[in-house]
């Protein structure tokens, strides 16, 4: 696997994948969910990716985006390339909230809606929040197919 699916917690990050995309929780979170989404081509330009994984990412947000929606039911939802420190072709995906969402007995508020999101300011999660987390998105994933 490429390093920056390894960088952000593959395997054990993964929730769920496709022929050409891997699906993985990001490490830290800027809102609730926050996930990203990982090309498995050897590809360190978004136009080198070929024509089947540029396919596959219609398909593969899709189904992000209904995962999400039936996981946390997010207002609005930001993608973000970045690809400032990590080489290979991904994107971060930021579900945006107006009000709070609840997880493992807390609330979680995204404190820079409407504007852009803030990325220096994480989400404080357990590990017990951040574990329940993944599984949530991954029954949410499971019930999209």
């Amino acid at each position: 696997m490429n390093a920056t699916a390894e960088k952000f917690g593959y395997p054990d990050s993964l929730v769920a994948r496709s022929e050409h995309w891997l699906v993985l929780v990001r490490p830290v979170q800027p809102t609730l969910g926050s996930l990203v989404l990982v090309c498995t081509e050897p590809a360190r330009r978004f136009g080198e990716i070929g024509a089947a994984a540029g396919a596959d990412l219609a398909a593969v947000t899709d189904r992000v985006e209904r995962a999400l929606a039936a996981t946390f039911a997010h207002d609005k939802l930001n993608y973000l390339m970045l690809m400032m420190v990590d080489p290979d072709v991904h994107f971060h995906v930021l579900p945006r909230y107006e009000g709070p969402r609840d997880l493992g007995g807390a609330r979680f508020e995204d404190a820079s809606w409407p504007g852009p999101p803030d990325l220096s300011q994480p989400l404080s999660l357990t590990d017990a929040q951040h574990a329940e987390l993944t599984a949530r998105l991954r029954d949410g994933f499971a019930g999209v197919g």
